[in-house]
């Protein structure tokens, strides 16, 4: 079982930056790819990011590339995404997930391996 808790969301002026973590609670935690999700009112949740197990290969979407990095430290079984220029269009829900043995690519696009959720952060982008 994978727990996950994500911190560092809050408002933020647009242009600003925030930094997101997931503080995950497993045993092999490199072994896990791990993604950054949003989801805004009304609209489906969307992939932002991800990073491969062991932090081989990075994926992102298209909406965050040159603003975004996302990032691990294996040794305090954390991931974080860097959010810069941040825009109102980014104000969302964002979840942690995580999947066993996949690409970053895959854990990026649905289908792939079961995902562990985190219970989100609010991320609030002001003009």
């Amino acid at each position: 079982q994978v727990q996950l808790v994500e911190s560092g969301g809050g408002l933020v002026q647009a242009g600003g930056s925030l930094r997101l973590s997931c503080a995950a609670s497993v045993r092999t935690f490199s072994s896990y790819a791990m993604g950054w999700f949003r989801q805004a009112p009304g609209k489906e949740r969307e992939s932002v990011a991800a990073i491969g197990a062991s932090g081989v290969g990075t994926y992102y979407a298209d909406s965050v590339k040159g603003r975004f990095t996302i990032s691990r430290d294996n040794a305090k079984n954390t991931v974080y995404l860097q959010m810069n220029s941040l825009k109102p269009e980014d104000t969302a829900v964002y979840y942690c997930a995580a999947t066993w043995a996949v690409s970053a690519q895959q854990m990026g696009h649905e289908g792939f391996g079961q995902r562990y959720w985190g219970q989100g952060t609010q991320v609030t982008v002001s003009l």
